[in-house]
């Protein structure tokens, strides 16, 4: 996950707030300082080695002096752990890398019960982390995509119900919607082009093409074609061009 630049006009929200999600590392920096520039690039390392199990908040105190203040800052490099609205550590200097991971690394929560459930990843073993924390996004978004992928679309879509929207849950929930209305998933069709000859590969494309050509001539009347234009190019891949190009072509029959 990248750094976020933090101001003093953002500072509320994007650490104080966020710090009740996740443990938040505030680096307080400045363009001219030598140390920090060194630094820098060490923690964001270290930080994105935990996977979003700790976020990161870049402050350049030259612009931003409203936060430096409230730290107390005399010198930089100055980094702070920020926990439930709460300095936690902190530590001042260029330390070393190995220095800068285990400060780092102490942030990091330990897997749940519920966590190891998921990375077994079977049914019964999302099934029972559900019951231990029926929030659980991991296991909700594995769950879902294992019911969508046997058709049982209202389940898949329920669970989803439970969490935020993100890419996963979308493309899950239109994978869903499709199975439901017995269509093939885009991004199903192109995992299996992948592994065909370049003929096979190009009838897919094709076909795919095919599909998207005929529900857009039954838009706007047609929900249900909207709906499902909407889900295919969501299930495709995410460098597939034609993606812009059918959601301009829906655009223009909506709007």
């Amino acid at each position: 996950m990248a750094a976020i630049d933090v101001t003093d006009a953002t500072f509320a929200t994007e650490v104080l707030e966020r710090s009740d999600q996740v443990p938040v590392v505030v680096d307080l920096w400045a363009p001219w300082c030598g140390p920090c520039l060194t630094l820098g690039p060490i923690i964001e390392r270290a930080v994105d080695a935990t996977g979003g199990a700790v976020a990161l908040a870049k402050v350049n105190i030259d612009e931003n002096p409203q936060v430096a203040s409230s730290f107390q800052v005399q010198s930089i490099p100055a980094v702070f752990a920020i926990h439930e609205r709460k300095i936690v550590d902190q530590f001042i200097g260029a330390l070393p890398e190995r220095s800068v991971q285990e400060f780092v690394n102490r942030f990091v929560p330990l897997p749940s019960e519920a966590d190891e459930l998921v990375a077994a990843g079977d049914e019964q073993s999302l099934r029972k982390a559900l019951e231990l924390e029926p929030g659980h996004e991991g296991a909700v978004v594995a769950l879902a995509g294992l019911l969508a992928e046997r058709a049982e679309s209202d389940e898949a879509l329920a669970l989803l119900e439970r969490i935020p929207e993100t890419a996963d849950t979308r493309r899950v929930a239109a994978r869903a919607r499709l199975a439901a209305a017995n269509v093939d998933a885009a991004g199903g069709s192109g995992a299996s082009a992948g592994h065909a000859d370049d003929g096979a590969a190009g009838a897919v494309s094709s076909d795919l093409d095919g599909r998207l050509t005929a529900l857009l001539a039954r838009v706007p009347g047609d929900e249900e074609a909207r709906q499902q234009i909407v889900d295919i190019l969501e299930t495709m891949d995410e460098d597939d061009a034609r993606r812009g190009q059918y959601r301009r072509a829906l655009a223009a029959k909506l709007f």
